[in-house]
């Protein structure tokens, strides 16, 4: 099995919010952009929150991220998985990534919300014990991921819609 690599952070200066996944999936992998998959319902959650086309073109959703408050990235720089499910990621395999010098140079953010379970429970084990980050409030949002359907895609953007809205007042 080869080793994945996630992306680069997506951030612009002015972020207050950081959005983590935990590992991009098979389709995100495969054409180089975050939540590629067709039923991953984050980009409709926030092309809705943000006010534009969730069909606009992948440049102009991260240009329109980048401008905003929000920064993008996975816990996981690198790890070993078979598939796209978190489930299958062999945990002795990951590795996550710079987050102290990325805290360092993006040090207005205040909230970091997670992507579901597997992006807070890597987080907790990699991230937390490396760096002092008392300072940040940690909230697991429901997975976007088409494997989380025990939420309604309305469901899903009330309850991310309210806590972004909620961390940027």
């Amino acid at each position: 099995m080869t080793i994945l690599y996630s992306f680069a952070p997506v951030a612009g200066n002015h972020a207050k919010i950081l959005i983590l996944g935990s590992m991009p999936g098979a389709a995100s992998l495969t054409v180089n952009q975050y939540y590629a998959h067709s039923r991953n319902a984050f980009w409709p959650i926030i092309a809705q929150l943000l006010q534009i086309h969730s069909d606009a073109p992948y440049e102009e959703k991260i240009a329109t991220l980048k401008a905003s408050s929000i920064a993008l990235w996975d816990v996981l720089k690198s790890c070993k998985r078979s598939g796209s499910l978190d489930s299958s990621i062999e945990t002795d395999t990951q590795i996550s990534n710079d987050f102290e010098s990325f805290f360092a140079a993006h040090n207005k953010i205040t909230h970091v919300f997670f992507n579901g379970g597997k992006a807070e429970a890597c987080f907790k084990r990699y991230v937390l014990p490396k760096n002092d980050l008392h300072w940040l409030k940690l909230v697991r949002l429901p997975s976007t991921s088409p494997a989380n359907a025990r939420l309604s895609l309305d469901d899903k953007c009330r309850i991310w819609h309210e806590a972004i809205r909620l961390a940027l007042k």
